[in-house]
Formats: C-alpha cells, structure tokens, sequence
C-alpha cells in the first residue's frame, strides 16, 4: 500500500499528496476550510463533501449532521483523515486583505525592509525599498494556526490547555519566513539587503510569535508581564534567506490592545491631533482609542465573534458566496454576493446592512426582535437571519458602543466632541457608514467616520525608516488603558446600548 495518498478541491482543481493517515485539518486550511471551533467538531464550519473516495461518518458526525447531509457525502473535515485518494467539494476562498498603498513621509536609509501585519486570521507582508518607500512585493495569506482555532481565546486555550504554545510559534515562524522568503524571490531582490523586519499584531498574537507565556491572556486579570518590544535576528527564526536583517516586534499597549493599535496611531497620526479624534478597530476584541495630542485612553472591548460571522448562523469572512451588502427595494431585500456565485452565508458588512434594513422597514423593531411571520429575514435563498442572530449583532454593537461612550467620559466629553474616527481593518473599509450608525454601532455621524484600510501595516512601514522608542515612546507616554470590567458605569451603559436607535422614517 502506498505511503501517500492524492487529494483534489473542487471547486479550485488544486491537487496534491499527503502522508496516508494525514488529519484533513492539517492540510485544507490554506484551501479556505474553516476550523473555528479549533478542531472540537462542535461548530460544523469545517464541512467538506465527497465526491470520490471515502470518509467514515464517526458517531460524532452523525450527532453533528443531518440524515440528508450525510447522505449528500458532507462531512466534518476535523473528524477525518486521508487514508485513501479523495476528491473534496469546497467553497474557494480569496484573501481580501487590505496591503495599504498610502503615501507616508519618511527619511531615506539603504537597503531593504519588511513590514508584517500579523492577524489572526490574515497576514500582509509588504517588501519595500528604503530609499524610495516605494512598495516592490506583497504576499498575503490566512494564518495557519487557525486549525486550532479562528480566535485569540481558542488559540490561547491550545496554547495553554493543551501545551500547544510550541507549536503555534512554530508554525507563524515558519508561515512567516516562508511568505518573506516568497515575496522577496518573486520580487527578484537580494535577501542580503533586507536590513528590517517590523512585525505588529494583537497581544496574543506578540506572544505566540516572540515566545513569550500566552497564558496570563487566559485568566483573570488578563496583564501579561512583558508586552515590550520583542527582537530577534532573522538566522535565529530560521530565516536563511534574509540573514542579516533584524526582526522586531512591536511593543503592545495593554492586555488585549496590541501593537497594531499602536501601529494605527501612528498612521493616522492620532497622537499629534489637536482635536479630540477616535481610532476604532472592529474585530471579536473591539479596540477603541479616544483622545489627542494631550491625552489617550484606550480599551478593548469583548465584542464577540458577529463582525467576523463566526457565530451567525450563516455566517462567514468575506469571502467568495458572502453576502457583503443588503438593501431593501420594493418590499425585498437585495443582495451583492462576492463572487458573483449563489450566496452560501452573510459577512460581518452583509449583516450590518441587513439589520439596518430592517430597521428601516420595520421588519426588525427597536428592542431587536423580528416581527415577519417566519420570524426570520428572510434574504437570498438560502440565507437568513434568525432572532439569535440579532442578539449576537446587539451584544456586539453594545460592547463597541459603550467602550466608546465611557472613553469620551472619562476624557471629560461626550461623543458629539469627537471630530473624527478613523475606522481601521478590512470590515471598516468595506463596512456602510450611514448603516453602522442606523444600528447605533457608531454613535457619531456618518459624516465624521473614515475609513483609513490597514492602518496596522502602514504604521509598521512607518516603523522601518525611524528605528528604536523614539517613534512609538511619545504615544506609550501619553496613553492610557481604562479596563471596561472596573468602571462602575459601563455595565448600565452597555445595557443601555442593547436596544437600536428610533429611525428617521420607514421605507418599504
């Protein structure tokens, strides 16, 4: 019997082999198969269908699936292993990560650098010329240390629980320098000459890269003990192609408010505005930073999973058969799908849209609750929205919404001072503006917020032409981490906040 076995996607006819006895959640990650439960087989996001070959339904999966799904070939691709050929239906993914090509002031140096906006689930690499700051490579990719699991706490629980930690720095490492390795060769540039490497990131996301203990992020009260900047050489990562360059990791701002939020600073220039100004990242963990040149407070806000479509029913990244924006005309609601295929889920853009419309149209009532006869809404075939689904949506607007009214009150202002919010990430740029403040997610007009794509990596480029503190210490020096879970009135506010505001009229 053979030692390896071939595998076939459809739809993307990739082909290739792996060791018989291979776990499918080691290898279709890359492929878009999602595993957001870490590979517990308790969430269904990682199903895949046979169309050639065999996968035993294990007594789990019968559990898991319906009695039509099992029989159509579904499977769960966390319960399974390659021991024979196989060809597998998927849906493709497509890696919309913003790489950011604005335009930045700098001092020219020599040589080359490297700048990382390491996510949780997606990661840019942008290669630059020092001299020029013009950008000569990019690669992007999703992280593959999301087969165990799409979110930090999933990650931190591996890491911890189940001694994981080695092997997550493990495979970021090696995903990274193979990404640098790539975008450096295709960009036809000498490694010896890449004299940088600026990496930022979330807390957790430091930690699992830097080798630094995850497991304060995992129990109360939540404050690692070094969330400084983390260097290394590249030959010690493993990095052979870029031997010379010195790899850094910026410093993180607090608990669950990481590098990127300081990354963003620095892009948008927050730290030298005159006029009170906001900076707000939209993810599982909301980061908001309030404040201006004199002052700034920050947090980090536990949103959930609803902007990023883990835990709606139909949820899903904004991928190709999302639905990424919904409009009610003549009584239906219609939908814009990536892809331009039949829709197969709704992104966390689609949602905000959708309940907003139905707002609009009366459909969903101010206290959340959907009054149409199913009880659903009801959007394309075979996408709906169920009552749970507007409470996630709540809980998640509530929490970015009271994290960012306490902010403005202990600055001693309210939000109608705030002159300008930068919306930061992939859902701010592709997010309505005028819909997230119809649902109360961003309680200031739509006329001030803007949008500002990946200010992460901009703010990392940012750090490869001014080395050292002296870039980055002037905002440490005038921020501040207000902790949500010790301000005596944001449990009222939060609550206060649960309910979407009364609209301006109904439409059809």
């Amino acid at each position: 019997m053979p030692d390896h076995v071939r595998i076939r996607l459809l739809p993307l006819d990739y082909e290739f082999t792996v060791r018989r006895g291979t776990p499918l959640q080691d290898v279709l990650f890359p492929y878009g198969v999602e595993f957001p439960c870490g590979g517990n087989g308790v969430c269904e996001g990682c199903k895949v269908k046979v169309l050639a070959g065999h996968l035993p339904l294990t007594p789990e999966q019968e559990l898991m699936l319906s009695r039509k799904e099992a029989g159509e070939g579904w499977r769960l691709a966390c319960r399974c292993r390659a021991d024979e050929d196989l060809t597998l239906e998927l849906a493709q993914w497509e890696a919309r990560v913003l790489t950011d090509e604005s335009k930045f002031e700098f001092v020219a140096r020599e040589g080359l650098g490297i700048a990382v906006d390491l996510g949780t689930t997606t990661l840019a690499v942008q290669l630059l010329d020092l001299t020029s700051g013009n950008v000569l490579g990019v690669a992007t990719g999703l992280n593959e240390q999301g087969r165990h699991g799409n979110d930090v706490m999933s990650r931190v629980f591996f890491a911890v629980e189940e001694n994981g930690q080695p092997e997550l720095e493990i495979i970021i490492r090696s995903q990274l320098g193979t990404m640098i390795e790539n975008v450096v060769l295709v960009a036809g540039a000498d490694g010896d000459r890449v004299r940088d490497v600026a990496i930022v990131g979330n807390t957790v996301m430091h930690h699992l890269f830097s080798g630094r203990d995850v497991s304060p992020l995992g129990q109360y009260p939540f404050r690692p003990p070094n969330i400084g900047l983390a260097e290394f050489s590249a030959a010690e990562l493993g990095w052979i192609k870029t031997p010379t360059a010195i790899v850094r990791f910026l410093p993180c701002m607090g608990s669950f408010v990481g590098s990127d939020i300081l990354a963003g600073i620095l892009a948008t220039n927050l730290h030298r505005s005159e006029k009170l100004a906001a900076l707000i990242d939209l993810g599982t963990n909301g980061e908001i930073v309030v404040g201006n040149r004199e002052k700034l407070l920050f947090c980090s806000t536990a949103a959930g999973p609803a902007f990023e479509g883990n835990c709606i029913s139909m949820g899903m990244r904004a991928t190709t058969g999302a639905i990424a924006q919904v409009v009610r005309e003549n009584g239906n609601f219609k939908c814009r799908v990536l892809g331009d295929v039949p829709p197969r889920g709704i992104c966390g853009s689609g949602l905000v849209d959708a309940v907003a419309a139905g707002l609009q149209s009366g459909l969903v009532r101010e206290d959340g609750n959907i009054i149409t006869p199913s009880g659903k809404l009801e959007l394309s075939p075979p996408v709906e929205l169920t009552q749970a689904d507007i409470r996630e949506l709540q809980v998640a607007k509530a929490a970015i919404a009271a994290g960012f009214h306490i902010l403005t009150k202990n600055l001693g202002a309210s939000v109608n001072d705030i002159e300008v919010v930068y919306l930061a990430g992939a859902f701010g740029n592709y997010i309505d503006r005028s819909n997230s403040h119809r649902i109360g997610l961003l309680p200031v007009s739509p006329a001030k917020i803007r949008p500002v794509g990946n200010s992460a990596l901009l703010g990392a480029k940012l750090s490869l032409f001014q080395l050292g503190a002296a870039l980055y210490s002037p905002v440490l020096e005038i921020s501040r981490h207000v902790e949500l879970n010790l301000d005596e009135e944001f449990q009222d506010t939060f609550v206060a906040e649960m309910g979407f505001p009364e609209p301006t009229s109904k439409v059809n």
